[in-house]
């Protein structure tokens, strides 16, 4: 039988960098600040890091997927140089009103809905009740509803309200923290 892997599945604007509406561009990029050793943190307790990421910016057609690809590589590659390996990066470029034709569709990959999860639980065989979904904004915990995945909202980027009601306890399995740091701590504190 083939060994389970435990994974992150992580955001990523608002989450691993700053949030800047659309970015396209490596010179706006910022990683938030105790990113880096809370992804150390993850990576040493034998989690595989994945990004999962809506980039509505491609289908709105404020940037290419060359430009998005570019973007990520440098990402990627700067978190390497960093001893940080992540495992693969999925995006969705779609929405229902897309500017081009062939980004236009309601598709299963843009969370909340879970397909991008979805591949990467088959492409590398993750074990969902060792793992923990991360982000900024509750739909980035969207697989934590309908499976054993735990999560962690972190930051204020989402709706107060929403912030609340994790915070009290009233998301089945997703608790807050206040960034990813502080998430990394608290997963890395049960291994």
């Amino acid at each position: 039988m083939e060994k389970k892997t435990k994974a992150i599945f992580l955001d990523r604007d608002g989450t691993i960098n700053a949030e800047k509406n659309y970015l396209h561009e490596i010179s706006e990029f910022e990683f938030l600040p105790g990113v880096l050793d809370g992804l150390h943190l993850l990576q040493n307790a034998g989690f595989l890091l994945i990004i999962l990421t809506n980039q509505s910016g491609i289908a709105r057609g404020y940037y290419t997927e060359e430009q998005f690809h570019v973007l990520n590589n440098w990402m990627v590659q700067t978190l390497r140089e960093d001893g940080i390996q992540i495992a693969h990066v999925y995006y969705c470029p779609h929405l229902p009103t897309a500017f081009e034709e062939k980004y236009r569709k309601n598709c299963e990959c843009r969370k909340p809905k879970i397909g991008m999860f979805q591949q990467a639980i088959k492409e590398f065989h993750v074990s969902l009740p060792d793992s923990y979904a991360i982000g900024d904004k509750i739909r980035d915990c969207s697989i934590c509803e309908t499976t054993l995945c735990k999560g962690f909202l972190i930051g204020i980027n989402e709706e107060k309200k929403i912030i609340e009601k994790v915070k009290e306890g009233k998301h089945q399995r997703v608790r807050y923290a206040e960034n990813l740091l502080e998430a990394a701590k608290l997963v890395t504190s049960k291994y």
